[in-house]
């Protein structure tokens, strides 16, 4: 019994001790986990190395008594003291357990769960060739749909939008005449009105004689047409088709009736007819006015356009006007000499031949042979019409060989000659240019056709070769061993340095 106070001192000497080893361990693990450490936690004993010093003396057990520790106080089987409760690792056992086990990893699904595969990007899972289509499709509905709208937009200012395209055919045909004036020394405005009061005179001219040679001939006309509708009814009752003179007067009965159920319509095609003198007279007073400012200040106005194009764009824009007007000049000027010399070939025929209104018929091979392929078909077959009825077959067949004969001799030597290939469109350009223009402004629209046509050509071309040639500039050079492998060499022969320019 003399020993068990000092037992009891002893356990609570330990006791003492390893509450400030778990107190200090403690602070260790939260200090650490403050500062982001993640590494190996080393005991907070002083460390043992190999370095010399003193010798690290006896190895004692945690539970040996220290110095001045009376013998026995912190052995294991001293009675009463619990299992481990005297020892670091018993400490250390009791704070794993106190903090919960994270996993490592997380677990594997059971073999029964069927696989679930991850679902590809939409973009990947369209083909190829069906993102091609799908995007070249949207762009073409846009362009289609612009060029939709800008259609319903000429439509309706049709009147106003032909004045002015052929305001700018007609200062085509007119601009050289004031350059020339004015470098002879003719003050701008002058050299303006000089040409212009001119130009418009002979045009003025031209329709006033096409209308006195029409009313001066009708009559006579009038008459051998009915002469030749004779002859032609005394050929069908002669010819190996049988026709019976029962069945001739039927058929000018039917047209007797149906000129007189549409007695309406015809006279509503009257009124119709002088709104369409009032639109004519207005569309000449709009062409006079812009070709008038075309020619005085054409060069401000282009400035002016230039100014509403994107500034990115505007040195391409500045480089293609000068080309396409000069495209346009060509083709206008060029178009004037063919069909003048059309006119003149295809007149004399026509007056060795005395076919009648000679003179009429060659202005409107004139005046038709601006309109591509499609006039010189029409005004051909007009005067060989007018050749058969009124001078019979043979002279309708000598009228049918000269047309063919000048359009062959323009088609090959005059149109390539004159126009060059400044301004040369394909054949099926030609046609179907001519077809949408004559739908959406009739005649106007079919003699505008071809000129806009040929002239976005040579934009197109134009911007074209800038683009690409940006892209070159845009290009670095080459350097080192790629550049002496790509310079020019000189041929066997010559020195260097001459070769590169040969």
């Amino acid at each position: 019994m003399s020993k068990l106070p000092q037992w009891v001192g002893r356990l609570g000497t330990g006791l003492t001790r390893l509450a400030h080893r778990l107190e200090s361990q403690q602070a260790e693990m939260r200090g650490r986990e403050d500062d982001g450490d993640t590494g190996p936690r080393t005991p907070s004993g002083p460390e043992r190395g190999p370095g010399p010093g003193p010798g690290p003396g006896p190895e004692k057990s945690p539970g040996s008594p220290g110095p001045g520790t009376p013998e026995g106080a912190g052995t294991p089987e001293s009675p009463g003291t619990p299992e481990g409760a005297g020892t670091p690792e018993g400490a250390a056992e009791e704070g794993e357990t106190a903090r919960p086990e994270q996993p490592a990893s997380v677990p594997a699904p059971p073999a029964y769960a069927p696989a679930v595969s991850a679902r590809p990007d939409p973009v990947a899972a369209v083909p190829w060739g069906v993102r091609v289509a799908a995007e070249a499709a949207w762009r073409l509905l846009v362009l289609g749909g612009t060029v939709w709208v800008l259609m319903r937009v000429i439509s309706s200012v049709q009147l106003v939008v032909l004045s002015f395209t052929v305001a700018i055919l007609i200062t085509a045909l007119l601009e050289p005449t004031v350059t020339r004036l004015r470098r002879r020394g003719v003050p701008r405005g002058l050299a303006t009105a000089l040409t212009f009061i001119a130009g418009f005179v002979v045009m003025g001219l031209v329709v006033w004689f096409v209308v006195w040679q029409v009313m001066e001939n009708v009559d006579e006309v009038s008459g051998e047409v009915q002469a030749g509708i004779d002859d032609l009814r005394r050929w069908l009752l002669h010819s190996p088709f049988h026709v019976t003179e029962k069945q001739i007067n039927h058929v000018a009965k039917s047209l007797r009736e149906a000129v007189g159920a549409n007695t309406e319509q015809i006279t509503s095609a009257g009124l119709e007819g002088v709104t369409v003198v009032v639109e004519v007279l207005t569309g000449i007073l709009l062409t006079m006015f812009s070709t008038l400012f075309l020619l005085y200040d054409g060069p401000k106005i282009w400035n002016w356009t230039l100014k509403l194009v994107p500034a990115q764009a505007r040195e391409g824009v500045a480089g293609a006007g000068p080309r396409a007007w000069s495209t346009l000049t060509a083709y206008v000027r060029g178009t004037v000499i063919v069909a003048l010399i059309d006119a003149i070939f295809i007149g004399v025929g026509l007056f060795f031949l005395d076919v009648p209104m000679a003179v009429p018929l060659a202005v409107f091979i004139f005046l038709f042979a601006f309109i591509p392929l499609v006039g010189a078909v029409v005004s051909g077959a007009l005067a060989v019409v007018v050749a058969l009825v009124t001078q019979g077959v043979f002279t309708g067949a000598m009228v049918l060989i000269v047309v063919l004969a000048v359009q062959q001799i323009e088609g090959h030597v005059l149109q390539p000659f004159i126009l060059g290939r400044a301004v040369r469109v394909h054949p099926l350009a030609v046609v179907l240019s001519v077809a949408a223009g004559s739908l959406i402004g009739g005649i106007g629209g079919a003699v505008v056709a071809v000129p806009l046509v040929a002239v976005a050509n040579t934009v197109v071309v134009y911007l074209r070769g800038y683009s690409q040639e940006n892209a070159m500039r845009a290009v670095p050079g080459p350097h080192g061993a790629t550049a002496s492998g790509t310079a020019p060499t000189a041929p066997p022969g010559l020195p260097p340095g001459e070769g590169g320019d040969r």
